[in-house]
């Protein structure tokens, strides 16, 4: 593949004033959460206690990721470029699953062929699809048939790792194209003996194809960009899923990679626990592909939201005493970010609660409201922006990313499931996230979103018919501050899932595409 999208990039490199101002900027940022939590944590602002008790968890939850992502901030470094030895004994493994289109291996294998530095392509194939074979072997791929492997794609990893002998490893998804350069920018770096993993960068060849592929886009470009590069200078690198490559000596010294619905985060943590060390080299050296509508998005969304959650639960604990207090900080960062599921939907309750019985969480008014949390948020949108100059493409990745917030709030019922299957230890099915546009059923993604708008617009009318003809004067005037502000908190919430509604119908009206 030709063009643009794809060339070689690398993040801007991180300078002095760089530190400066993401310093000044945190340093803002902590005042002002300060600022708003003392102010918050009042006797006079309990309304109803349990409410109260539930909204506040989910404020120091909220500013706590805030906290901890600033954090991580101020640690922001990036790998100086290492020249890999010659003679490196490398493999691309690339699964094969039945389902998956043929016209996408052959893009991503004849990628892989153009890598210039020397190397033998595996394709991990169990689709049992002629095409993809011969596909294989017009791009000098070596086709490994493994047939009923438990464990998905790690399973096959696994499998293909007994067969072979080479000391490198890249896990390459199927929808993923590498660049020429993509070895030569990666290898250099197991120079040092400690270096067990390296991860590159993840981007996307179709992130403005519908509102729901920019959306998922968006929600991963400061996690490639600041985020990653952030946990690279306190030494918590992690693998995610493609672009991983692997010293094959780490994996057998853990038992070979990790198995489960989060596998590459799995395999992390097991090798961090080992002692091995991790390298984020923040460079574009391949495109893939995010998911183009909602169905497709919610289920990789549920599969990673329980996989991650298993990992907090199951594999932290195991491996606590074998990290550093870095590392653990890290991962139960990363083990409870699907938790906003849960706070989502207390934020969505809340208003209509008020609407329906006129129960109030806290006695406070909006503008006093307004008042101390404002300045938290200004400081967390200044750090994001600021946070930018870090993105790997940031003349396509710099914004707002207004879509992406948009699709994660208006999910929350789907990471709220992810979590409770973790909790519940229900396990599901390991099920590739689909690479073709599939139809979905409206109502069956759009039923709950829409229940919750019917409430919110239904219960906002009631209570503004009640204001008007039916609440005694006195009363009116000292509920109107929280009653604008509990009908303006409902409407801050069918916006979002007001988004999931129209990505839901646009999935149902894809033309040509499978049910």
């Amino acid at each position: 593949m030709t063009g643009p999208l794809f060339v070689h990039r690398r993040a801007a490199p991180v300078r002095l004033q760089d530190r400066f101002l993401l310093g000044g900027l945190v340093l803002v940022g902590v005042h002002a959460a300060g600022y708003f939590l003392f102010w918050w944590f009042s006797r006079d602002h309990v309304g109803q206690p349990i409410l109260f008790a539930l909204l506040s968890a989910a404020l120091v939850y909220g500013i706590a990721r805030l906290l901890v992502g600033w954090y991580n901030a101020l640690g922001i470094e990036q790998p100086s470029h290492v020249e890999p030895e010659p003679g490196l004994r490398v493999a691309f493994f690339i699964t094969a699953t039945p389902g998956e289109p043929p016209a996408m291996f052959d893009e991503t294998l004849a990628g892989v062929a153009r890598v210039r530095y020397p190397h033998t392509t595996y394709l991990l194939d169990d689709s049992l699809n002629l095409e993809i074979a011969e596909i294989a072997a017009r791009h000098g791929a070596v086709r490994l048939e493994l047939l009923n492997v438990p464990g998905a794609k790690a399973g096959k990893i696994n499998a293909a790792l007994a067969l072979t002998d080479e000391e490198f490893i890249v896990v390459l998804d199927p929808d993923h194209v590498p660049f020429p350069e993509m070895l030569d920018r990666v290898l250099g770096h197991f120079r040092d003996p400690r270096v067990g993993f390296v991860q590159v960068s993840q981007a996307y060849v179709n992130a403005q194809a519908s509102f729901v592929a920019r959306a998922a886009a968006e929600q991963t470009y400061a996690f490639y960009g600041p985020t990653l590069q952030g946990m690279y200078g306190h030494g918590t690198s992690v693998v995610i899923g493609a672009n991983g490559t692997f010293r094959r000596a780490a994996l057998e010294s853990i038992g070979g990679h990790g198995v489960g619905l989060a596998e590459d985060l799995i395999t992390a943590i097991h090798l961090h626990g080992a002692g091995w060390r991790g390298v984020y080299v923040p460079e574009i050296v391949s495109r893939g592909l995010v998911p183009e509508e909602l169905g497709s998005f919610v289920k990789q969304q549920l599969k990673w939201s329980r996989g991650v959650g298993e990992v907090l639960l199951v594999e932290l604990s195991r491996a606590f005493r074998r990290l550093g207090w870095k590392q653990r900080l890290s991962y139960l960062m990363i083990g409870t970010y699907y938790f906003f599921g849960a706070t989502t939907s207390l934020y969505n309750l809340i208003p209509l609660l008020y609407l329906a019985f006129g129960w109030l969480p806290a006695r406070v008014d909006l503008t006093e409201w307004l008042q101390h949390a404002a300045p938290l948020g200004l400081a967390g949108v200044a750090v994001y922006i600021a946070s930018q100059r870090f993105l790997c493409d940031p003349e396509r990745e710099r914004g707002l990313h207004l879509s992406g917030m948009l699709l994660k709030l208006g999910l929350f019922p789907v990471y709220l499931l992810g979590s409770v299957l973790a909790l519940l230890r229900v396990d599901i099915p390991y099920i590739p996230t689909p690479k073709t546009a599939q139809t979905g059923r409206f109502l069956r993604l759009a039923w709950l979103p829409l229940v919750l708008l019917g409430l919110s617009i239904l219960l906002s009318f009631r209570l503004v018919w009640y204001r008007l003809h039916a609440m005694p004067e006195a009363q009116l005037r000292l509920t109107t501050g929280v009653a604008w502000g509990m009908m303006g908190f409902a409407f801050v919430n069918t916006v979002h899932l007001g988004a999931v509604v129209v990505a839901a119908f646009a999935a149902a009206r894809i033309p040509g595409a499978r049910a």
